[in-house]
């Protein structure tokens, strides 16, 4: 069997951490974000770390799981990483929903960062 990329490597274990943190303790994924790091989240914008962990522990719902169906992982030519998820996820008693999300990831000093995070629910409004 063919190794997987490394940019591949990269993004698959990126994406088991951050679900793991955000499904059990969301105030833990500051580590992640720099200050200048860039979340949408359902077409709202935030700037900066303290500004994105304020808005994902402010998410209305006390407990949520993720179940990622598929993701796909490209090199940048400025040796960054495009992570795309989907998948679905439960809010406490909530019915389950799908959702995508996109992730830039950077490496500072050995450590992948997400510079860019962009999120939306899979909900069609015709």
């Amino acid at each position: 069997m063919t190794a997987k990329p490394i940019w591949d490597a990269i993004g698959s274990s990126f994406i088991s951490q951050y679900y793991s943190v955000f499904d059990s303790n969301r105030c833990q994924l500051a580590g992640i974000y720099t200050d200048q790091s860039c979340l949408t989240w359902e077409g709202q914008q935030f700037m900066g770390k303290a500004a994105i962990v304020e808005k994902l522990i402010s998410l209305p719902f006390q407990k949520i799981g993720h179940n990622i169906t598929s993701q796909d992982h490209q090199p940048t030519s400025d040796s960054c990483i495009v992570s795309m998820v989907m998948g679905q996820l439960q809010a406490d008693d909530d019915p389950v929903i799908g959702f995508h999300q996109v992730f830039v990831l950077k490496n500072f000093n050995d450590v992948w960062m997400c510079t860019n995070d962009i999120f939306r629910l899979a909900i069609h409004n015709f």
